[in-house]
């Protein structure tokens, strides 16, 4: 029972996280294998199973996040400061749930550069204290695996194709959601999206200057980070 309760509890000597790890490696290499299989597989999931991998989906993003917050509340540590969903993989959560619900074609078009670009470095470099086999290792790489297959599900079963100009109006938009969440950090004494101090884990903030420098840094890391998904996946590959 003691295990049991290990295993879900917020002691993060038990079983702390460490980058690169065995654990951590293995994820990276399942979220790939996972990309791989759904590309590889595409037109089988169109003709059969588009319904059910969407709905699976759906499933594992909401899940994803009622099991984050429920587990912060029953231990009483859910907090304004910490749990409302304004860090970026959260927005994007929220995101790829509207898109694959709606398929509304400009929620895609920012879901698809803010989201895939904030679920993939969180796989390789997360913000993460709890290692294998906490319960809060499992839902975080199962809610960012998520978010990256929902991205590439509209491309490769849905056929969604994004243009030049979803990367500049999924960057504005990226924009003017980091602005809100500076002025809520103010009020509430928050850190979302690491836009008041830098993340207490190892990430690649880590490289891109002092406060507030990291910011505007950042900003050109995203667009660079856009800018090449859409030519590398739309203009390269396609040719």
């Amino acid at each position: 029972m003691d295990s049991m309760e290990g295993l879900v509890s917020f002691n993060q000597s038990d079983y702390p996280f460490q980058l690169f790890s065995l654990s951590h490696i293995f994820m990276v290499i399942i979220t790939v294998g996972l990309l791989a299989s759904l590309y590889i597989f595409r037109e089988s999931i169109k003709r059969n199973y588009k319904r059910l991998f969407k709905n699976t989906l759906i499933a594992l993003l909401i899940l994803g996040e009622i099991t984050f917050h429920l587990w912060y509340l029953s231990d009483g540590r859910w907090d304004v400061a910490t749990n409302l969903p304004l860090q970026l993989c959260s927005i994007s959560l929220y995101l790829c749930t509207i898109m694959l619900l709606t398929k509304n074609y400009k929620v895609f078009e920012i879901s698809f550069f803010v989201s895939m670009t904030g679920a993939f470095i969180a796989v390789v470099t997360p913000e993460l204290f709890f290692g294998f086999p906490h319960m809060r290792f499992f839902q975080f790489f199962i809610a960012h695996i998520a978010i990256i297959l929902s991205c590439f599900y509209m491309i490769w079963i849905e056929e969604y194709k994004p243009t030049f100009q979803s990367v500049i109006r999924a960057f504005v938009m990226l924009n003017i959601m980091a602005f809100l969440v500076v002025i809520i950090n103010q009020i509430i004494g928050s850190n979302y999206m690491f836009l008041a101090e830098k993340p207490n884990t190892i990430s690649m903030i880590d490289y891109l200057g002092p406060y507030p420098w990291y910011i505007v840094l950042l900003e050109v890391v995203a667009f660079s980070i856009f800018l090449l998904i859409y030519f590398f996946l739309f203009k390269l590959l396609k040719k």
